[in-house]
């Protein structure tokens, strides 16, 4: 049971650290690009459908917020948040990547597809209506202050002179956690490609954290970042792995699973509509343990959506029902067809 334990922790350590890093990388180029997603929006709706279906595939939740944004600010239709949504994965997406990159990237595509296709629809039935409120209520994190230098090589030094304590609690945690990727207790134990390449990117996250304004740092890095995502990141995805690990290894019910697989898709479904990161690992990790097949993890894909839809129900309850109702849907019917086929 304590090995059990330790390895589910390590493991999640490490999934956890690349989300951290990746979320850091996101944060840093998305102050660069302020202004230009809601731009690119002008336009032909095919141009946002393909649009909202980009930045739903894009790991992470910051894609999906700008796509309710925009809903909210009748910029976009139903049909743009239908795609994104279906496209987006959240934070999980992160994880999924961690995990398994090929099969991430080809369930990425097939989201894409399948939004784009989703979106078209919906918008020719509902009459290509953008009915969102008045509101703007979504957690895109700007700030006047972003149009700053993010690289003052004259600052550098005296930041760290005077390093706040946001700055350096981030340092020495990536700096432990390449120190336990260099010595194998986190993650591939030999070299290969996935450890070069969040060794690379672990240095990538470091110069960040390194380099950025206070400003910059304490809003997103450590507020949005540290504070909001990544502890959920962690106990979802080590509970997740403990969970199956006991009811696969200990209790020995991937048979059980296997037999009762249709079941387990309506399940994964229905679940997908809580507005959360997390409980989508429970369906990603049976999959990894080879106890449910892919069109299982692809509805559930479909459905959920991490908290990109949070901020919509904020702004208006009957929107979120109706675009989780026509997801729920989506995700039903791929789903049965994948199921039926063999998937």
């Amino acid at each position: 049971m304590i090995t059990l334990f330790e390895e589910s922790f390590f493991i999640a350590v490490m999934i956890t650290g690349f989300v951290f890093i990746m979320m850091l990388v996101i944060e840093y180029v998305n102050v660069f690009t302020e202004g230009l997603w809601q731009q690119s929006f002008r336009g032909s709706r095919m141009k946002q459908y393909l649009l909202a279906g980009l930045l739903g595939v894009t790991p992470g939740c910051l894609g999906a917020f700008t796509v309710v944004a925009l809903y909210s600010h009748r910029v976009v239709g139903i049909g743009a948040v239908v795609t994104a949504m279906i496209a987006t994965s959240g934070d999980e997406a992160f994880i999924m990547f961690s995990m398994m990159p090929k099969t991430a990237f080809y369930l990425s595509v097939i989201l894409l597809l399948v939004g784009l296709v989703s979106g078209f629809l919906v918008d020719i039935i509902l009459g290509m209506q953008a009915n969102g409120s008045d509101v703007c209520a979504h957690e895109f994190e700007y700030h006047d202050e972003d149009e700053c230098n993010c690289f003052n090589k004259s600052q550098i030094i005296v930041q760290w002179r005077h390093c706040s304590l946001p700055r350096g609690v981030l340092a020495g945690a990536l700096f432990l956690f390449v120190l336990g990727l260099l010595s194998g207790q986190i993650g591939p134990s030999g070299w290969n490609w996935l450890k070069i390449t969040i060794l690379l990117l672990s240095g990538v996250g470091l110069f960040i954290i390194s380099t950025v304004p206070d400003h910059f740092l304490e809003i997103h890095l450590w507020e949005h970042v540290a504070k909001k995502h990544i502890p959920r990141v962690f106990l979802w995805t080590f509970g997740a792995l403990l969970l199956m690990h006991l009811l696969i290894d200990h209790l020995h019910l991937k048979e059980f699973l296997q037999q009762h697989q249709l079941g387990i898709l309506i399940v994964a479904s229905l679940v997908g509509v809580i507005p959360e990161s997390g409980p989508h690992l429970i369906f990603l990790t049976l999959f990894t343990e080879k106890a449910i097949p892919f069109s299982i993890l692809l509805a559930s894909s479909i459905v959920q959506d991490g908290h990109g839809m949070l901020p919509l129900l904020a702004d208006s309850r009957w929107d979120f029902v109706k675009i989780k109702a026509i997801n729920v849907a989506v995700g039903l019917l791929v789903g049965m067809i994948g199921y039926t086929t063999g998937w």
